[in-house]
Parts: structure tokens; sequence; C-alpha cells
């Protein structure tokens, strides 16, 4: 049996240094650095997310996916500006870009919106690569457009799935619904294609999680991921702060997970009371540590940028 770490002791130096990095970023911020529950009675309703459940005396609870919903209650109460660096966790996760356990970086700027948060991103990847990088800023539809001819604004949904079908060989897209063609397209036609740092923005609405509707276009949400050579690094918001919208997206979620057969998730009564009580107009990001240091330190695999892999 192989007892050894699966990262080099190298890395994990560089692990540590580039830690030291980040909170020296935000500490010159202002940022408050904060520390949030790994478990809790309630968990992202997001059919695409699976969870991994626990117990304790009878209690059914979830290991957290992010510390976003913790943070945004710590948000409301008046914390200002907060970061925090933890683990994270999501099951059936694996392969050399995926670990069911992971670690996030997890920001939320008060007064920011999506734009300038990307904006302090590319400051704080320059910043922990000691370099000035080119960073690609493209609207979803229009990276959509231009890398596979599908124009989302005037295309159904069985067109697009004889246009996914058409693209991906072997693949049946007859179940698919529609941002599920796209989140495939993405994944397997757009994001190879992408070269360097490349902020997509502008998702559609469907696909709005916790963002805020555009104020410009009704019909996509301030949502962005960053990819660096098409692994996807980051998620990140202009937030959403109606409890009530927010209460009705958890709702078509859990509808969402019946429909394909998944189990319902309890929504998090805390958040929305949080959110009635007056979340600040802010923006917020999660972006994941290994990845990043894969990037950063030239390494293919996410076990390399890991103590341990299993």
């Amino acid at each position: 049996m192989d007892w050894r770490p699966s990262a080099t002791l190298e890395t994990l130096r560089e692990r540590a240094r580039i830690y030291q990095k980040i909170r020296a970023f935000f500490a010159t911020r202002d940022f408050l650095e904060v520390d949030t529950p790994l478990l809790s009675a309630t968990t992202n309703t997001d059919a695409n997310i699976a969870s991994i459940e626990a117990s304790n005396l009878g209690q059914s609870l979830f290991l957290q996916t992010s510390p976003e919903f913790a943070m945004k209650r710590l948000l409301a109460a008046g914390s200002g500006s907060i970061y925090q660096i933890c683990h994270a966790f999501r099951a059936g996760e694996h392969g050399g870009r995926h670990r069911p356990e992971f670690t996030l970086l997890e920001w939320y700027r008060t007064g920011f919106d999506y734009q300038r948060l990307m904006d302090e991103m590319e400051q704080l990847i320059d910043c922990l690569s000691d370099q000035e990088n080119h960073f690609q800023r493209v609207r979803y539809r229009d990276l959509l457009l231009d890398q596979t001819g599908i124009d989302i604004a005037c295309i159904e949904l069985p067109e697009l799935r004889i246009r996914c079908e058409g693209l991906l060989r072997d693949t049946d897209a007859s179940r698919f619904d529609f941002d599920q063609c796209l989140d495939l397209l993405i994944a397997l036609v757009v994001a190879p294609a992408m070269q360097g740092y490349v902020f997509v923005y502008d998702y559609p609405l469907s696909q709005a999680a916790l963002a805020r509707v555009s104020k410009r276009d009704p019909e996509v949400a301030e949502r962005f991921e960053l990819f660096c050579d098409g692994l996807e690094l980051a998620n990140g918001f202009s937030e959403l702060t109606d409890a009530k919208l927010q209460g009705e997206r958890f709702q078509a979620d859990n509808r969402q997970r019946e429909d394909k057969e998944l189990p319902r998730y309890p929504i998090d009564q805390h958040l929305l009371a949080a959110l009635e009580n007056g979340l600040p107009e802010c923006a917020g990001v999660a972006l994941g540590l290994d990845r990043l240091l894969m990037v950063l330190l030239g390494l293919d695999s996410i076990d390399q940028v890991m103590s341990f892999s299993d």
C-alpha cells in the first residue's frame, strides 16, 4: 500500500505560499476572513449538484457543496466584505479534474456587481501568478453562436437536440432538456477550444441559480464563469437579494429534481430569512483552488496538488 502523499512536498510548499498570498491580498482590501460549518441540515437544491449525506443521532445532515448560504447569512448580519478558504463536497465527482472533496476560495464583495468582481478576480490571479495575464470576456450567447452556430435566443428544444447530436457524434440527446443540451455543448465543444483565461458571462436566465436578473437584458442572469484553457475555475454572480424570488427558485429546483427522479432537498429557511431581513448589494464567486493550483503550477491532475488522493 502506498501511504505517501499524492503531491510532492515542493508542491505542498507552493500551495502554502499561495494561501499566504491570498490572505495578504484580501487583508489589503479590508475583507474579513470567516469560517462557517461544513455540516448543515440543508443543502443546495440545484438538480445538477449531488450532495453527500451524513447523520448524527438520527438527524440527516449534509456536507456543504459550498459555504455560500452561511456566508450570505453573515452578509445580512452586517459583516461587510468576506472571504473563506474551505473544503467542499459533492457526490459522484472523480477523475483528473474532479474529487468528491475539494478546496474553494469563496468571497463576497459588498457594493460590487459581477463585472467589477471579474476585475478583482483578474487582480488576484495576476498577484498569485506573479505576472500580468491576458483575460478575455465573452457573452455566453455570442460564444455559443461563434463556436457552434447555435443562437440560443431563437432555437427551440427539438432543433437544439438535433444540432447537439450533429456536433457530438454517438450522443443521444432525445431526453435532454434545453439546459442539459447547452451544458453538454459548452463542456465538449466550446470549452476545449478555449485558450488562456476566458470569462463567459450573461448566462441564460434558466441557469441563473442564485444570480440577479440582468438590468440590461431580462433574458439573462448576471452570472459568469472563468475558464483557463477550457478548465472551469470559478462561478460568480451579482447576488440575488429577493427572498421571495429565491424561494421560488428553490421550489423550482426541487420540482426539477423530482422530474429527474432525484431526491428533494430541504430548503434553507435560514437563508431566506436572512434575505428577507436584507442582503446588501454584492457580488460573490467560488473559485476552485485545487484547479487554480493546477494552472499556476503547470500540473495536469488534481491529485498532484492535493496532500492525499485517497
